[in-house]
């Protein structure tokens, strides 16, 4: 593989796993390129990194390969942390929580969101069950907090909002109903965070590209 001079990201911008992943990397202002990639022809020089075939990829300039979102954003806050948002993220609630966000409201999520892929008849279902999961609990934190993190957000923010986003989107008006106010505004606050909106910024499919830059006191 070519020597690389910044870290590479191999994306899709849609994807939530790449989404936390993207925001991590900007949140720690780490120069990158990204690759955002495409479904139906992903690059050989991914699968030769990471066989699994799924984004994100992180290849590091030293030649390490990180290919799990999560690990990505624990690398990315262990280069630059001011504000200790991994840190804070490592409490017992915290880590519980975003158990349940990657497992059982991951599962409930896709078969609500795409039941056609999983012969699925049942949608509604899967729907209450995501809300049971995982959104109730939040809003219980929210009540407390504005953010999981406390008054300001913290890495666990970052690794869920990207899937109640999309839960979010598949029915906006039915969501919009749900008696969760702090989580609504939590959800509404994070889809206007400047990191969000930089980290959506559209790249050119099928090549590297270097990632703008994100400069966090300028968004202030």
């Amino acid at each position: 593989m070519t020597s690389l001079t910044a870290p590479l990201l191999y994306s899709y911008r849609r994807c939530p796993y790449a989404m936390r992943a993207r925001m991590a990397l900007l949140a720690a202002g780490i120069e990158f390129d990204a690759h955002e990639i495409v479904l139906r022809d992903k690059p050989a020089a991914m699968l030769a990194l990471s066989p699994k075939g799924t984004v994100p990829v992180l290849a590091l300039a030293d030649g390490g390969v990180i290919d799990q979102s999560l690990d990505i954003m624990q690398w990315a806050f262990g280069v630059n942390d001011p504000e200790g948002r991994w840190q804070r993220s490592q409490t017992t609630a915290n880590i519980e929580l975003l158990g349940v966000c990657d497992g059982r409201f991951k599962l409930d999520l896709d078969r609500y969101k795409y039941p056609e892929r999983f012969d699925e008849t049942d949608r509604a279902l899967h729907r209450d069950a995501a809300v049971q999961a995982l959104l109730i609990p939040l809003e219980a934190r929210l009540q407390v907090s504005p953010q999981l993190g406390g008054e300001i957000p913290c890495a666990t923010d970052i690794a869920v909002f990207p899937f109640v986003r999309q839960f979010a989107a598949v029915e906006p008006a039915w969501f919009g109903a749900l008696p969760l106010p702090a989580l609504r505004t939590w959800l509404s606050d994070w889809l206007s965070q400047p990191l969000f909106e930089a980290a959506m910024t559209r790249l050119p499919a099928g090549q590297a590209t270097r990632f703008p830059r994100f400069n966090a006191a300028e968004s202030a």
